[in-house]
């Protein structure tokens, strides 16, 4: 008998659910002779809530893995920094935990960097994203004030390796904290020059999503949009099989599954055009005008909806969305600038929806 694309009827939710049940039974009895494929169609809608947002700061020297709009998965490397290099030859004199402190101005135009000794207790609460001002104490110790006016990019832990050269003067090197090999660096070492100090410091997504790569005057940025999966056809999947008495109660027998779509009692076998839309709605066919299938991202902001400006020149604007722009992933808003209604455009990892 011919093998043929039907409908399967579950509970909203619980698709995967079904598929992964089916799947298994298939596997332990053997059944993929008869029944060979089951899909359940989705699509990626990106997720534009602010808390969606993972951002990662790297220097403009990174090494990157992934392109501008590339779709990442949880765990995949996305950057890598340059190791560190000793520049001359000499000893290790001093191995000091310490806090990397790096305050942006809100431009994002300028930077300072700040390596405080862990001795010098920096302040508690400075975390990523907080506003810090002129005179702003970074530690217990009055020797570390901010002294100028802009926000926290970057708060890690980090060893301070002091060096003390042949010519007698001191080299400083700065490693981050999880690349530090105590091994290597440990006071009395001695170095040569050229001889890597510590590894680069590789940067891996923390979840699946859409990447952005942003540059600014004194780094780069790399943003990534977490993406979720949306069902095309809630309560439905699809399957590929030979109908018989004994294959329909073997699929209906299985957990969650509350039918076929049928008629007059009989499942109905899906139409040749349709079968071809379900192939390639799953990425699995081509044809010959089509491009190879692509994951659609739907945006959930549309016109109309309000939103804020949370990063860039227009931060903290809200206003109206005009026009979205899927394939560029940007936004026409138009927000009040002096009193007056102002188009402004933007990309989608800049606002968030109010």
């Amino acid at each position: 008998m011919k093998k043929e694309w039907y409908i399967i009827h579950t509970i909203t939710g619980y698709e995967n659910k079904v598929k992964e049940n089916l799947e298994a039974k298939i596997e332990a009895q053997g059944y993929r002779n008869l029944v060979s494929r089951v899909i359940v169609l989705e699509e990626t809608v990106i997720d534009t809530s602010s808390k969606s947002l993972e951002r990662h700061v790297v220097t403009h020297e990174v090494k990157l893995h992934v392109n501008n709009g590339a779709d990442v998965e949880k765990g995949d490397l996305l950057a890598e920094e340059p190791s560190i290099k000793v520049r001359r030859d000499g000893i290790i004199s001093e191995v000091i935990n310490a806090r990397r402190i790096i305050v942006e101005t809100m431009d994002k135009k300028f930077s300072r960097t700040y390596i405080i000794p862990e001795s010098a207790k920096p302040v508690t609460g400075l975390r990523v994203g907080s506003n810090v001002f002129q005179g702003t104490f970074l530690a217990a110790s009055d020797e570390f004030i901010c002294d100028m006016d802009g926000r926290v990019i970057v708060n890690e832990k980090v060893k301070k390796v002091v060096v003390r050269t042949s010519f007698g003067d001191e080299d400083v090197y700065i490693i981050p904290a999880d690349v530090y090999n105590s091994a290597v660096v440990k006071k009395g070492v001695q170095l040569k020059a050229g001889q890597i100090l510590a590894e680069g410091k590789k940067i891996f997504s923390k979840s699946t999503g859409r990447v952005s790569v942003v540059d600014f005057a004194t780094r780069r940025e790399i943003v990534i949009q977490k993406t979720k999966k949306k069902k095309l056809y809630p309560g439905y999947l699809f399957v590929e099989m030979i109908m018989n008495d004994h294959t329909w109660e073997f699929v209906r027998g299985t957990p969650f599954v509350m039918g076929f779509v049928s008629a007059g009692g009989r499942p109905l076998p899906l139409k040749p055009e349709e079968v071809h839309y379900i192939l390639r709605m799953a990425g699995l066919e081509e044809t010959v005008q089509a491009k190879p299938q692509v994951a659609k991202v739907e945006l959930e902001i549309q016109p109309g909806d309000a939103v804020k400006i949370i990063t860039g020149p227009f931060e903290g604007f809200s206003g109206i969305v005009k026009e979205v722009d899927e394939e560029k992933q940007e936004l026409k808003v138009n927000v009040t600038i002096f009193g007056r209604e102002t188009p402004v455009t933007v990309h989608l990892n800049e606002v968030e929806k109010i």
